[in-house]
C-alpha cells in the first residue's frame, strides 16, 4: 500500500466513526457533528480567522459543521445573515466551541 492510500484509509476510518450529538436547549434542537472534517473546510475557517473575522469564522464553522441526525447540513450559506444578526451570541459561541473541539489541535496552525 502506498503512503497516499494509507492516508486516505486512515481518514475514511475517522469519518466512519459516526456522529456526535449535542443538545442546544435554547434552540430546542439537537445538533450532530463529526469528529473530523476535510482540511478544505478548516482552511476556509482559518483564513477568516487570519483576516481578523472571528465572528465570520464562527458562523462559517456552524454552517459547515452542524448536521441533522442523518448527517445532512443543518444550515446553508443563506442562513449566514440571520445567524449573524438574529442568533444569541452566547449560544452561538457555546455551540461553536463544541463543534470546533474536534479540531482544536490544528486550529492553532493559522496562528503560526
Amino acid at each position: 500500500m502506498s503512503v497516499m492510500n494509507n492516508i486516505a484509509s486512515h481518514y475514511k476510518t475517522k469519518l466512519s466513526g459516526g456522529l456526535q450529538k449535542m443538545t442546544v436547549e435554547e434552540w430546542k434542537t439537537d445538533i450532530y457533528y463529526k469528529g473530523t472534517y476535510p482540511f478544505a473546510i478548516e482552511a476556509k475557517i482559518i483564513e477568516l480567522q487570519q483576516q481578523g473575522k472571528m465572528v465570520d469564522a464562527l458562523v462559517e464553522s456552524l454552517i459547515q459543521k452542524a448536521l441533522g441526525p442523518e448527517g445532512d447540513p443543518l444550515f446553508t450559506k443563506f442562513d449566514r445573515t440571520k445567524l449573524m444578526n438574529e442568533a444569541d451570541p452566547a449560544v452561538l459561541l457555546k455551540v461553536c466551541a463544541e463543534l470546533n473541539s474536534a479540531t482544536t489541535d490544528y486550529q492553532d496552525v493559522g496562528k503560526n
